[in-house]
């Protein structure tokens, strides 16, 4: 399109209105449950019907009971007014907290002319336990339980409440899973829980108040126990084979009476197990159920335990004990059968529409000893079977009916990535598709005219869905394994579309955990599985321990992060270091998955000092900014220094002035030093040239694999060159996405050609989301305003495309974006939250700076 002379026009609404702070947060989680820091961190969102309007200062009450909450009254800690526009991350200062509290809260702010909001609505936090003596109890375990996938074991005990209650907290941990029972009933809505850690470093338990659930007299609580990363024991299809140790468990159940004494229940020998109606149960495998096992009301008092087994003590896991601060996976969609068909004689294939992880959920109804036996898998046969060629087998669910009528089944321990399930057995009534991922709120939101591109969202959200697990997955089947490249590279896509915050701590802590006594960092994390070569140490992957918690600062501004992580980030640095030769990093992956004349594997077309390299000088950079930042001048001196000299190695072994190119001239090596800011200001213009035809001479097809497509896009954006970019997204011929949806995908596919012997649910090629929100939309962070208090929109409308919108739910409030080609106009209308700025670059016009509110720009246009 050729862009005429700019006109701007802006329409401010100035209303008189006060700025009104709404959902307040504690450790970025809306009234939590389970704080066990003793100075967590407050935050507020602001809202505003006045375009400008920003905070100038807050006061924040902290008190024990709500009565108490108001000024003069506050027990705990009444900061005054502080004059500041920080509405995140605030360091409770109050009064010492106590374990197994809820506590109280409330903020104001003023505005830039002084005006007060008012108090908001109580919110509140609940403490877990703040030191290690709050903990009671032992670790317990069936005493014949031993390192296999089933059956597995369920524990018990009754205790009295004696007098009035005030609260009631029960504390879980399992290792591996758990599921809590009180009074006969799951606790909660959690599955596949506690997260999954290095057990021997963290041993992660959950929350909840169970106060509700508890009664006067007799009450029972249950636990039923899961093998998960814990114990690898096998007997299907597994990645690995291993083990943490059996199952354990550790529960304290924290009563509080009226009059304020207290009581806690908690593991040791007075529980009863016995072995449950689980019969065999593998992360990787499946995991059967036998009805006919049950007993019914295990788990509520008045049950004759007398025939079950004293459980015996056992030595804790090794990790330190801390309250889970990530969300919990829960249930987020069920998909029904949408057709079934009968390839074989009694043999039913059951299509849920969708590639997904999660587990079947079966009804059915049959005499006792009939089972259901459900094999799933992506993608079917030519015989109309469902074949898990591209996903590991064998794997399978299967439920032995008890019968007593119609019965309702799910997992609980083990699940899978699938689209179809084959029914071997008795026939079901129903079988659904339960989709089962991380809780994290969706905070981004993109649409535009273009159907294709629409559709393309749709599969990498699939895809990221089905691998935001407990760790960023690589896929819900086969390996279930955190791959670090993909965490950073992925990231803006990711933090465009879900909240992060609570996350990305625990990714943090996960490597610091993983790392060696020499500084590595595995390419896994946590490496449940030692793999050998470039598997293992590989600086496109590790590097994830320096990038990631940058992405956290940029994106959300959390400082905690880089301090806990720093130490990390030095070891890292300093084993990179020790890794040179002749100057470079030249070993790893490389651009893996790249398009060459071989199978996808290792990197074909692009040298591995490349990408090694490059991805170094990219850790030191982001190392002399996080120096800088947490106050230490020598080491960002030493990180600058580090940084020259590996760039002048880098420029001498790689750059081809004469051309100009880089290394092979693959599409990876002219894009890493055009995305990174390596190559010289003179030669950039072409060597956009050369990457651009590049991939005009192979059909608008990317040669790129996992690590060069991100930098392919990134170097193109900043070229100006989006135009390349949708003709490449609207490809229909493979390698493209568009091939991928021609082919039935229905989440993002390993290899770009979709070869079903490949993972169909991976999201590790899906960076064209982060143009569809920065590039199309215009919707970009600007790095130098961390947190979100300033952006860059620069919306780029092409091709066929006449409108597009994105939006944002920060922890500052909606962000949103829309444009739309109206009568040879471009207009574009921007919504800010309160303290956010930006600066507008409109399609051929000057920069312009705009604040916070509601803004309807416009400017005159003709296409091309």
């Amino acid at each position: 399109m050729k862009q005429l002379p700019v006109l701007l026009v802006l329409t401010a609404v100035s209303v008189s209105a006060a700025l009104t702070p709404v959902r307040l947060e504690c450790e970025a989680r809306v009234n939590p449950l389970g704080i066990d820091t003793a100075r967590p961190r407050l935050g507020w969102t602001l809202k505003s019907d006045e375009n400008g309007a920003r905070q100038a200062a807050y006061q924040i009450l902290v008190a024990s009971s709500a009565a108490a909450l108001k000024p003069g009254s506050a027990d705990l800690w009444d900061s005054g007014r502080i004059a500041s526009s920080r509405q995140g991350w605030v360091d409770y200062a109050g009064k010492p907290l106590r374990s197994f509290q809820r506590y109280y809260w409330t903020v104001q702010v003023w505005d830039a002319v002084g005006r007060a909001s008012g108090w908001t609505p109580a919110a509140q936090w609940t403490t877990a336990m703040l030191q290690p003596s709050d903990m009671q109890g032992e670790w317990i375990a069936h005493p014949e339980h031993s390192l296999r996938s089933g059956p597995l074991p369920l524990f018990r005990r009754e205790f009295q409440v004696v007098k009035p209650l005030r609260s009631a907290i029960a504390l879980v941990s399992g290792a591996g899973f758990h599921e809590l029972r009180v009074n006969g009933r799951k606790v909660g809505d959690h599955v596949l829980a506690p997260a999954w850690t290095n057990y021997k470093a963290t041993m992660l338990y959950e929350a909840f108040d169970v106060t509700s659930e508890l009664k006067a007299g007799g009450n029972a609580v249950g636990v039923m126990l899961g093998n998960g990363f814990y114990n690898v024991a096998g007997g299907r299809y597994v990645k690995y084979s291993g083990s943490f140790g059996h199952p354990r468990l550790w529960a304290q159940v924290h009563l509080e009476y009226a009059d304020g004494s207290t009581q806690d229940i908690a593991t040791d020998s007075s529980w009863k197990t016995a072995e449950g109606p689980i019969a065999f149960s593998c992360l990787y495998g499946g995991e059967d159920y036998d009805a006919r096992r049950e007993q019914p009301g295990w788990d509520a008092p008045g049950f004759d335990d007398s025939a079950w087994r004293q459980a015996g003590g056992v030595e804790a896991p090794g990790g330190v004990m801390r309250a889970q601060s990530s969300q919990p996976i829960r249930v987020q969609q069920t998909y029904p059968s949408i057709r079934v068909t009968e390839p074989r004689p009694g043999v039913f294939v059951y299509d849920l529409g969708q590639n997904f992880s999660g587990w079947p959920r079966v009804t059915a109804s049959g005499p006792a000893g009939s089972t259901v036996k459900m094999i799933p898998g992506e993608l079917l046969g030519k015989d109309g079977l469902v074949t898990q060629r591209s996903s590991g087998g064998p794997n399978s669910f299967s439920y032995t009916l008890k019968g007593q009528g119609r019965e309702v089944w799910a997992p609980r321990f083990s699940y899978y990535g699938f689209r179809y399930v084959q029914v071997e057995g008795l026939k079901p009534e129903s079988v659904e598709g339960q989709f089962v991922h991380l809780d994290a709120p969706r905070s981004g939101r993109f649409e535009c005219s273009n159907d294709t591109f629409n559709r393309i969202h749709a599969l990498v959200d699939a895809a990221v869905r089905s691998n935001l697990q407990h760790s960023l997955t690589d896929c819900p089947h086969r390996e279930k394994l955190g791959w670090l490249e993909q965490t950073y590279l992925m990231g803006p896509s990711i933090l465009a579309n879900w909240d992060l915050r609570a996350f990305l701590p625990k990714m943090g802590r996960d490597m610091r955990e993983a790392q060696l006594l020499d500084g590595l960092v595995p390419d896994i994390a946590p490496e449940f599985v030692t793999f050998a070569t470039g598997f293992r140490d590989s600086p496109e992957w590790g590097s994830a321990a320096v990038l990631v918690p940058w992405l956290a600062w940029q994106w959300y501004g959390d400082k905690r992060i880089l301090e806990d992580t720093y130490p990390m980030m030095q070891r890292y640095s300093d084993y990179l270091e020790s890794q040179k030769q002749k100057g470079l990093l030249s070993y790893g992956l490389g651009d893996w998955y790249d398009i060459g004349p071989n199978q996808m594997g290792a990197s074909q077309l692009t040298p591995q000092g490349v990408t090694a390299s490059a991805t170094y000088l990219e850790d030191l950079r982001v190392m002399r900014q996080v120096a800088s930042l947490l106050g230490k001048p020598l080491d960002a001196q030493r990180y600058a220094a580090r940084y020259d000299t590996l760039l002048a190695a880098f420029q001498k072994a790689f750059f081809q002035p004469a051309g100009p190119s880089y290394a092979t001239g693959s599409q990876t090596s002219l894009a890493v030093p055009l995305a990174m800011g390596i190559a010289p200001a003179a030669a950039r213009p072409k060597l956009v040239e050369k990457l651009v035809a590049d991939i005009r001479a192979k059909g608008n097809h990317t040669s790129a694999g996992d690590i060069g497509y991100h930098y392919v896009l990134a170097a193109l954006l900043q070229a100006g060159r989006s135009d390349v970019i949708f003709d490449m997204a609207n490809e229909k011929t493979a390698p493209s996405y568009a091939a991928q949806l021609a082919a039935g995908a229905t989440a993002l596919t390993e290899a770009w050609d979709s070869n079903p012997r490949n993972s169909q649910n991976h999201f590790m090629l899906g960076h064209i989301e982060e143009w569809f929100y920065s590039g199309l939309a215009g919707l970009r962070v600007d790095p130098a305003a961390p947190g979100l208090s300033h952006l860059i929109l620069a919306p780029e409308p092409v091709g066929d495309v006449t409108w597009a919108k994105a939006s944002w739910d920060s922890p500052r409030g909606l962000i949103a974006v829309e444009w739309r080609l109206d009568g040879g106009k471009f207009r574009y209308t921007v919504d800010l939250p309160p303290g956010v700025s930006a600066e507008v670059r409109m399609p051929g016009g000057a920069p312009k700076t705009i604040v916070s509110g509601h803004h309807l720009l416009e400017e005159a246009f003709r296409p091309r």
